[in-house]
């Protein structure tokens, strides 16, 4: 986990004047207007903004779902300027973990069968497929879970499932998109009280877009965007 004050430390993510247009001319629209950010070993970082500030573009940008018009993204130093479709999907896959507002679950597939999921892409090898995703499960709470579909579980009992999957590949970082925005209050402070405990214990840094402001109440650093911009990011 990153020291308070350790600027020296390597950044997981560093964008350098990132912009995004999607469109031409009259139509064009400016989704990212020179974003420079660095997220740092241990960050618990949120980014909040009205819709259509960009949350969700730059953070497409940093999850290598998208590339942008000018500027350069890193993750790890790794540049994806230059990477080509294979090496952005090998990158997606052992850097950046996903946690997303819809869950995105497989609904045929049990709890542990989705969380095994990222690991069949990496070729784990069944037995200890099964041995991560299990110690997955249990780490966010759901023992005695694992063999139940989406469909049986509640909502929070889903995200926490999608929360386990993103983390089972022991990602660089986990990139969070409105991750309670369909759970009810109570749900949400277990959420958001799992991720601040990875992130204390287990060092998982997180970059998490959000309206919620019991998310950003347990932030250790938050920023706000406006119009493709971020104009205020304060520790603390």
């Amino acid at each position: 986990m990153r020291p308070e004050g350790n600027s020296a430390m390597t950044p997981i993510v560093s964008c350098k004047n990132v912009t995004k247009t999607f469109g031409r001319g009259e139509l064009a629209v400016h989704a990212l207007r020179g974003i420079d950010l660095d997220i740092l070993p241990g960050d618990f970082a949120t980014l909040a903004g009205p819709s259509g500030s960009g949350k969700t573009t730059l953070l497409n940008m940093i999850g290598a779902l998208d590339r942008p018009t000018s500027g350069e993204v890193k993750i790890e130093g790794q540049s994806l300027t230059s990477m080509n479709k294979a090496a952005l999907s090998s990158l997606r896959l052992n850097k950046i973990g996903f946690i997303f507002q819809a869950y995105n679950l497989v609904p045929v597939l049990s709890a542990r069968e989705n969380v095994e999921l990222v690991l069949r892409l990496l070729h784990v090898q069944p037995d200890e497929r099964r041995s991560r995703s299990d110690s997955a499960l249990a780490e966010v709470g759901l023992v005695g879970l694992e063999n139940r579909r989406p469909a049986t579980l509640s909502g929070g009992q889903q995200q926490r499932v999608a929360i386990a999957r993103a983390l089972v590949a022991r990602p660089a970082i986990v990139l969070a998109d409105e991750p309670t925005a369909n759970l009810d209050s109570t749900t949400t402070g277990e959420l958001v009280e799992l991720m601040y405990r990875l992130n204390q214990e287990a060092g998982v840094t997180f970059l998490i877009g959000t309206h919620d402001p019991l998310v950003m109440e347990h932030s250790k650093r938050h920023m706000e965007m406006t119009d493709g911009k971020i104009d205020n990011d304060r520790r603390g």
